[in-house]
């Protein structure tokens, strides 16, 4: 296991992570924290946690809006034509979860540090 160092809203936060995937946190950690820094910029200082959860419930709706347009085909990852492999498509909804597994463990991380 590998230990990162991730920065999210000022505060430094050590993060346990799969070997190789230290820039992926870093990645995610960066952009978690320019959704913290967009939405503070929107609703001002509302103390860290509800600031923090309100991050999560929109990145989870960023999450769940993208697995609505791939349920649907509506993916921006379907080409022009219309045209979307099978594979490519399972390929893209096991990223999604992925991803969607991702987030739950940061936030478990996060919650207990």
């Amino acid at each position: 296991m590998a230990q990162v160092s991730i920065r999210i809203n000022g505060r430094s936060y050590d993060i346990a992570c799969d070997d190789g995937q230290e820039e992926r946190i870093h990645a995610l950690a960066s952009y978690v924290d320019e959704r913290v820094k967009e939405i503070s910029d929107a609703v001002g200082q509302i103390g860290e946690q509800r600031l923090l959860v309100m991050t999560s419930l929109l990145i989870a709706d960023e999450l769940g809006m993208a697995q609505e347009k791939l349920n649907t085909g509506q993916s921006p990852a379907v080409a022009e034509d219309g045209s979307l492999s099978a594979a490519e498509g399972d390929a893209l909804a096991e990223n999604i979860e992925s991803m969607a597994e991702r987030v739950e463990v940061l936030a478990d991380r996060l919650g207990k540090g």
